[in-house]
């Protein structure tokens, strides 16, 4: 399988990445190494995570209040967001 992100996600992981960034210089990266794990065991086991919304998996990021949402289309799995769990959940995809 291979990883798609939509316009939203990849924006949500820029916004993401710049504020921890401005947090601690290097927090940007770490976060960044937390979401690529998450996205390695998203490949391994797509369909493992729960889906609390419609057709979208969860799962959830180490260490930060991010969550990343994405669904199975065929050979491609679509991410969505990368969701910052303390938002209002109606900004859900």
């Amino acid at each position: 399988m291979r990883i798609k992100y939509t316009s939203r996600a990849e924006k949500d992981l820029r916004t993401a990445i710049s504020w921890y960034e401005v947090q601690r210089l290097g927090l940007g990266l770490e976060f960044l190494d937390c979401v690529e794990f998450a996205i390695k065991r998203i490949l391994a086991y797509p369909d493992s995570y729960p889906k609390p919304y419609k057709s979208f998996y969860r799962c959830v990021i180490r260490r930060f209040p991010f969550s990343i949402f994405y669904t199975l289309e065929q050979d491609v799995i679509v991410i969505h967001a990368v969701f910052d769990n303390r938002q209002d959940p109606i900004n859900l995809p």
